[in-house]
Parts: structure tokens; sequence; C-alpha cells
């Protein structure tokens, strides 16, 4: 969104407050500053309302300005992403694979989760990812795993996928 209010050069009105002038201004130019000011700060606050999901629109649709409908989603999606940076880490340590289903497909599912851990941020270097990838084999590559535990080389984590 933030993007897109950027391409319509409106992104300063989810920062900013309406301008306050000089009292030198004349009454004339300072009616269409203002007026200029509000316009583009409701096109703004409306464009960011058509994205939300009706649900959502009903509960912000009341908020005055572009600044406090931004910030009032910021404080509930930025409480949400914490919420969330736990709820992928949990994933990869509950992660179990099992000798009923392909290994290519759960490698592949383990894939996704690991790239949903750094797409949060969440940083893991790769000796820990390809650790992680020998622990969650299933067990019947019990003898497998062993050998992968026990090499000496490290092994780079894509040459593990191979």
């Amino acid at each position: 969104m933030f993007f897109y209010l950027t391409t319509l050069s409106l992104q300063k009105f989810i920062k900013e407050d309406v301008p306050v002038l000089p009292e030198s201004t004349l009454e004339n130019e300072h009616f269409i500053v203002t007026e200029a000011w509000k316009h583009l700060d409701f096109l703004c606050k409306n464009y960011i309302l058509s994205r939300l999901e009706n649900d959502l629109y009903n509960v912000y649709s009341n908020v005055k300005t572009s600044k406090e409908l931004w910030e009032a989603l910021e404080n509930k999606y930025k409480t949400e992403d914490a919420g969330l940076k736990k709820s992928v880490a949990a994933k990869i340590l509950d992660y179990k694979m099992v000798d009923s289903k392909s290994v290519i497909i759960q490698v592949q599912k383990l894939q996704v989760i690991i790239h949903e851990l750094l797409a949060e941020g969440l940083v893991i270097n790769e000796a820990f990812q390809v650790a992680a990838m020998i622990e969650k084999l299933p067990p019947l590559w019990k003898d497998f795993k062993n050998y992968l535990k026990h090499k000496h080389k490290e092994m780079k984590f894509e040459y593990l996928i191979v």
C-alpha cells in the first residue's frame, strides 16, 4: 500500500498533519491550501480504505485522516507481526516428516517454512538449516540421517536438498 501511495504521490499524507500556515497568509490562499490538502488526504484515506476487507472498512471508515488510519492499521498489524514470527518459528520446530509421504514433498514443505522464517526477518544460518533438515528426516531414513550427521565436511543447504 505504501508503494501504491508513493506512485500516486500521496505517501506524505500518512505521516503529516494538516499544514499550519503563517498568520500572514492571505485568507484566500489559506483556504486554497487547506482545501487542497483535505482533498488529497481524502483521496489517500479512501485508497487505503478501498483495499480493506468489508469488515475492516466498517471499523476504520470513521477515522478522520490518512495519518490516523495508517497509524491505527500499523498498530494493529505490527502487533500481529510479532505473533506471526512466533507462529512461523513454531512451524519449523513442530514439523515432523513421516514415512508415509514422499520425502521430496516434505522437504519442499520444509523449504517453504524456512523461506517464511527468512521473509519474517528471522535469520537462520545455513549450518542450522542443514542440521534442522537432517533432524526432520523420517524414521525410515535413520541410517542416512546418521551418515549425514557424521560427515566431517560442512554441507551446503542446496547440496543437502539435492
